[in-house]
């Protein structure tokens, strides 16, 4: 008996031994056979797991006898299971074969690129908001996208008006002039309209908004030195969409817009409408406004024809009417008087046509020609003083798309129009015309299946016979499935224009014409490079970063300088040059319904004139935005959000403060009807907190430039009705 004891004791202190496993395998990619690092691979039943090495060698040990199921898991392919049955044959190595999936973060097909590729496999760096991040930020802000380009790290929106509220678009500490505003590929919103635009253009009928920062030259000429935004419109789908959006804010004001869209067969359409209608607001309670007074209506129909399934045509329009004003609230009230008499005041009209028609040809090429035409009016009017004109802006262009599976052309040529004419019989009228005619070629090679290089040359025939010739090229390598590289860099101009953000915050006034005084182009180069990492850590836990470097330098850029012994300003190129340098670092997590994003940005941006060198002003050189959001059941939706702004210099030299902006928001989906309330900056950052906004008279008061929120905390809220 005690034999048996024993013997029965030693079998069960060495049955672990004995029926403990080893799982080995080889994981590559189905199509290429390349070895995959970073594959999750787990066995649920055990929580026993392991991470593949760079040779896609993977070991689960201690795995006891029986039979699992073993999963086989990363971002970019499929999920692979197996069954295994233990124990295995003796040094057993499993081959498992991933097959790529297309899935929403490869498959996103950019627009502004002109290319058939993947965001994955393009070497221009683009950065994308897609319509999940639209329809947070359009209950945010339903009257403009100001909110939604706010929070993109690397972007800053410059106020250039305490009263109008009107603002620019800052890329990596760059003045907004050098970057292109584009709607579906169309520059709609530049030069007089430029100053105005971020606050007219409402983001319910957008589908996505694609960002690339730093010299775009090769497709849309000199003037995206800094980047270009360019937002991309919804186009019908076989099923109709309807959308109403009604909201009311704490400051007074109250937007309702609608989009709907259908397909019938062989024809289409989309079509937008929008009142977007705001009382003055003083928040600070000095007298003078922080919110102008605004009635703004907006209408947008698009027609789509489908001949055959090769070919599309739109016709499209867009109609924006709006009067702005802001000033002193006892004028806005109707209370004038010697006392109370100051005003800015924007009166603008935007009509402008759109047409696009494209055909695929049988060897997948594409041929796409584009016209669009914008008049706008606009009259700018202060006590004393009235600045106004109108400008007539035409866009052509035809491109051909020859894609390939190692080697992709594009070609293309366009021309482009700007004329300005200043309206009544002022002296030294503002009167300007640029005329562009630019060819150019671009191609994107598979050089190896990880390494790919991306190059375009641009000329560009302008007004006065100059021309411009225009090199870009951009590198990617795919270190492997997680992690990859870019670099690239090309050369920039811009052509001579008294729209800038200095004359804008002067409204114009006492400014000399372009011809007082011999100016020539801006001429620049960038460069810049990133890596990103993405991966999956265990089932749920996602993880990425991207970190990016970037420098510019513009050659004796275009400034407004003060006329010796007069009131006047003029444009002048500067002795020496423009540079701005940096780096940007996004973070993202997401762990079932919890995401996290965290943005930071460094701008080292200076002027180095006349062998001085001064920080360039209203440039924040740190800057953080995260954003915590919360979502269950694809039901409620809470986010935080969180912003930080460095010190900045304004442009006497003054070094002002840094701050802090907090907001959250919620959404509650109930059907088809989703409610939404919004609190933004709820701590209250304001620059009237720390000092006045406006030395002098309230009858002639001198504005403190604006570094900071002026309109304080703001509360709105809401319902989207989705039919």
């Amino acid at each position: 008996m005690k034999q048996y004891i024993i013997l029965c004791l030693l079998l069960f202190i060495n049955q672990p031994f004995i029926s403990q496993n080893t799982f080995k395998a080889i994981i590559k990619d189905k199509e290429n056979k390349e070895a995959l690092a970073g594959v999750s691979t787990y066995v649920p039943s055990t929580s026993q797991g392991s991470s593949s090495d760079i040779n896609g060698f993977v070991t689960i040990n201690n795995i006891s006898t029986g039979k699992y199921l073993i999963r086989f898991s990363m971002i970019g392919y499929k999920e692979q299971k197996m069954q295994v049955a233990f124990p295995a044959l003796r040094d057993t190595v499993y081959q498992i074969f991933m097959e790529e999936e297309k899935n929403e973060l490869d498959e996103i097909i950019v627009t502004s690129t002109r290319s058939s590729r993947s965001i994955a496999n393009i070497p221009t760096r683009v950065e994308t908001i897609v319509a999940g991040e639209l329809e947070e930020k359009a209950v945010m802000q339903p009257a403009s996208i100001k909110m939604l380009l706010t929070e993109s790290t690397g972007i800053q929106t410059q106020q250039t008006s305490q009263l109008s509220s009107s603002a620019s678009i800052r890329i990596q500490g760059l003045d907004g002039k050098y970057t292109q505003l584009l709607q579906d590929g169309f520059p709609l919103y530049s030069g007089f309209a430029g100053g105005l635009s971020i606050l007219q253009i409402p983001p319910l009928n957008l589908k996505s908004v694609e960002i690339i920062k730093g010299s775009s030259s090769t497709l849309y000429g000199g003037g995206a030195i800094a980047g270009l935004v360019n937002l991309i419109t919804k186009a019908p789908e076989d099923k109709k969409e309807l959308s109403v959006l009604l909201n009311a804010n704490a400051t007074s004001a109250f937007d309702g817009s609608a989009f709907c869209s259908q397909k019938y067969g062989n024809s289409g359409f989309t079509l937008y409408a929008s009142g977007n209608l705001q009382k003055a607001y003083d928040v600070n309670k000095d007298g003078f406004s922080d919110i102008p007074r605004f009635n703004r209506y907006t209408v947008n129909p698009t027609f789509f024809f489908y001949p055959d399934k090769n070919t599309t045509l739109s016709v499209g329009g867009n109609v924006a009417i709006e009067t702005r004003k802001g000033g002193d609230m006892a004028v806005l009230k109707g209370l004038s008087n010697d006392v109370h008499l100051y005003y800015e005041s924007n009166n603008s009209n935007r009509y402008s046509s759109q047409l696009k028609y494209q055909h695929t040809f049988a060897g997948q090429s594409v041929l796409t020609v584009k016209n669009s035409i914008g008049y706008f009016k606009r009259i700018i009017e202060r006590h004393g003083y009235d600045f106004g004109g109108k400008q007539l802006s035409i866009f052509t262009e035809a491109n051909l798309l020859i894609p390939g599976k190692r080697s992709e052309w594009n070609l293309g040529t366009n021309y482009t129009s700007d004329a300005f004419k200043q309206s009544g019989n002022t002296l030294g009228k503002l009167n300007y015309t640029n005329a562009v005619f630019g060819l150019f070629a671009q191609n994107t090679y598979n050089i190896t299946n990880r390494f790919l290089a991306e190059s375009g040359l641009r000329a560009d025939l302008t007004s006065g016979n100059r021309v411009y010739l225009l090199p870009r090229i951009s590198f990617l390598y795919k270190i492997n499935q997680q992690l990859s590289s870019r670099f690239g860099g090309g050369l920039g101009y811009k052509m001579p224009t008294i729209f800038s953000e200095d004359a804008e915050e002067r409204a114009f006034q006492n400014i000399l014409p372009l011809n007082s005084n011999p100016v020539r182009a801006e001429k620049s180069y960038g460069i810049s490079a990133d890596i990103n990492y993405k991966s999956t850590l265990g089932e749920n836990l996602f993880f990425s970063i991207n970190q990016m470097l970037f420098y510019t330098v513009i050659h004796k850029p275009l400034i407004l300088s003060p006329v010796s012994d007069t009131d006047k300003y003029a444009f002048i190129n500067a002795s020496g040059n423009m540079e701005t340098r940096g780096f940007e670092t996004n973070v993202k997590l997401s762990y079932e319904d919890v995401s996290c994003f965290l943005g930071y940005t460094f701008t080292g941006a200076v002027r180095k004139f006349n062998r001085n060198t001064i920080n360039n002003p209203l440039t924040s050189k740190h800057r953080l935005n995260a954003n915590l959001m919360y979502e269950l059941d694809d039901k409620l939706r809470l986010a935080y959000e969180l912003f930080y702004f460095g010190r900045q210099y304004l442009t006497s030299g003054e070094r002002v403060r840094d701050y802090w902006v907090m907001g959250a928001s919620a959404q509650y989906e109930w059907g088809r009807i989703t409610f939404f309330v919004n609190y933004e900056n709820f701590i209250d950052t304001r620059q009237s907190r720390w000092e006045p906004m406006y030395t002098g008279t309230i009858q002639n008061p001198q504005f403190r430039e604006i570094y900071a929120p002026t309109d304080g905390a703001l509360f709105n809220g809401g319902i989207r009705i989705n039919l």
